[in-house]
């Protein structure tokens, strides 16, 4: 089977020393990515570290595609306990960071520990340097980008892992970015950084494993570049009308499905503001939005949907423009555009200010600086909705994305059987009960009869994907069969490793106090119990939800 190649290199940034271990029975079990991720992370990190503790780890893995050619392998993972939901989370971004890490020969790279001062580590092939930054505090991603590609003409904003000011002040949904607006959003793992003060993390080399891939990768790669697909113009915002229709689309801290304002955030308002092509490494589906208004001076990248929902009909603002600018703050800051979002929706509702754009803007910079009342929501809706006397919409304490699970309802239970919480990319069941899959695959949107066997399967694959770190945009043209081509394998073999990986997610989780009480929506979904027991059933878990017993060790924590 085809899995990554390398070592692990674990950075120490208190003690400011380095250690290399050979991983390759991880990298045979668990292919890459997410999967090699979590079995680090479930062998190494103890069951009750503080989320922003130095004895906290951050596992970036890479997998087998990035030294590829194919589209859609433009992406890197990166997994630890994350501040926002208290569990093991892993996310994963696009741009270009995924080969430079490839170029390093190393298959994941830890970073643990505590640094006294800021400090950025430069990760190479031959050596890992550690640089002190006190400069740099308070640094924007821009600013941060700006002063290692200054210092270092051979490194680009493409190296680069860093974080703003919302990762030092320890925001629970801060991002880690790189090449300065592709995002690991979800979960506060730029807070894990702030904890640790490391600034950013950049990787270069020229060491990358030679690993033989089918030559099925062209025939993928060659379809991405010809495809006639609408979210080459539109990315994600394509959905936004149809989402709206179908009235999946939360509104006004989620209080209603449908925004009357639509029309001025759709995916036909991105594409006016698009002003040239973007794309990941080596990817011809090109479906980033590199946008720009000139008479506001605004330039970003985005919106995606899930920020026009966010900052747009969550915060009842009709103007992309406005949410444009909200993006842009956001990456700049760096912090998770769902959950910044949602929190500010939730004291929009809370004072009555729906649509108020300047106190919008003026809360984002407050949360990511924790300034007055930004200090309170940086916390998250979970931590804070009671003292704003709002609903609690989060799972795990993780805030909600679109595809409203009251209307899809299959998506709501994928909402709570994620071990992440309410991250639509976990089995992005979604896309079975709009539909945007074939016919023949599609589920009705209510009910939750026949849909727990299948949002196994999908979670199954998502797992999967993320092992092989290959983009969600892929479902059209990475099929089973090209699957088993590519990793040399049968595909409900490469399922049994997805399965793998949720169980030891879930299985760290459990140990750190999860069962069926997180597994639960702020909202009634007929059949939502039956449908559970089904789901635990499937996978071997108890009826409360836990793992009776996962594969591999775990190191104590005085080891």
């Amino acid at each position: 089977m085809l899995h990554a190649e390398g070592s692990l290199l674990t950075v120490d940034v208190g003690e400011r020393s380095t250690d290399t271990d050979e991983i390759d029975d991880v990298l045979e079990s668990f292919i890459g990515g997410r999967g090699v991720g979590t079995k680090l992370a479930y062998d190494r990190i103890p069951f009750d570290a503080d989320p922003f503790g130095p004895e906290n780890s951050l596992f970036f893995a890479t997998g087998p595609m990035q030294t590829s050619n194919m589209s859609f392998t433009g992406r890197t993972n990166c997994t630890a306990v994350s501040p926002l939901t208290d569990g093991l989370i892993s996310s994963n971004a696009g741009g270009f960071m995924s080969r430079h890490l490839a170029d390093t020969g190393y298959a994941a790279v830890e970073i643990t520990g505590e640094s006294e001062e800021p400090v950025i580590v430069h990760v190479r092939d031959d050596s890992v340097e550690f640089e002190e930054v006190p400069d740099l505090a308070g640094a924007t991603v821009p600013e941060v980008t700006e002063r290692v590609t200054d210092r270092d003409e051979d490194l680009s904003a493409e190296n680069i892992a860093a974080i703003g000011p919302a990762g030092e002040n320890l925001v629970r949904f801060a991002s880690i970015m790189t090449t300065e607006t592709r995002a690991f959003g979800r979960g506060g793992l730029g807070a894990v950084f702030g904890s640790k003060n490391v600034k950013a993390v950049t990787f270069a080399g020229d060491s990358p494993p030679e690993i033989d891939i089918d030559p099925v990768q062209m025939d993928v790669h060659r379809e991405a570049a010809t495809s006639d697909h609408i979210m080459k113009r539109q990315g994600t915002t394509s959905v936004t009308d149809y989402a709206n229709e179908v009235e999946a689309l939360p509104t006004r801290y989620f209080s209603e499905l449908s925004f009357e304002g639509v029309d001025g955030i759709s995916g036909d308002r991105v594409e006016e503001k698009k002003f040239e092509k973007g794309t990941c490494s080596a990817c011809a589906f090109a479906c980033k939005l590199p946008t720009k208004d000139e008479a506001r001076g605004v330039e970003t990248e985005g919106p995606e949907y899930e920020t026009v929902m966010s900052f747009g009909s969550n915060a009842g603002v009709d103007d992309i423009v406005d949410v444009m600018q909200s993006n842009e703050l956001c990456d700049t800051l760096g912090l998770d555009t769902i959950s910044a979002g949602d929190v500010v929706s939730a004291y929009l509702a809370a004072e009555d200010e729906f649509g108020n754009v300047d106190l919008i803007h003026d809360l984002v910079e407050k949360i990511a600086h924790r300034e007055e009342e930004g200090d309170l929501l940086a916390e998250g809706v979970d931590r804070v909705h009671e003292e704003l006397g709002v609903e609690n919409w989060s799972v795990k304490g993780m805030e909600f994305p679109a595809h409203d699970g009251r209307t899809l309802n299959g998506q709501g239970l994928a909402y709570a059987t994620s071990n992440r919480g309410a991250d639509h990319m976990y089995a992005t069941f979604y896309a079975y009960e709009y539909p945007l899959v074939d016919p023949d695959s599609a589920f009705e949107p209510t009910g939750l009869d026949d849909k727990p066997p299948e949002l196994v399967r999908q979670e199954n694959k998502r797992a999967l994907e993320d092992c092989g770190v290959v983009c969600r945009f892929s479902r059209d043209m990475l099929n089973a069969e090209r699957f088993e081509a590519l990793f040399d394998a049968d595909f409900d073999d490469l399922l049994d490793i997805g399965a793998r990986v949720i169980d030891l997610e879930r299985a760290f989780n459990n140990e750190r106090g999860f069962d069926r009480a997180d597994d639960r929506l702020p909202y009634d979904v007929d059949g939502f119990d039956a449908a559970l027991d089904e789901y635990y059933g499937i996978r071997g878990w108890t009826e409360d939800g836990t793992v009776p017993a996962a594969s591999g060790s775990h190191a104590p924590a005085d080891d």
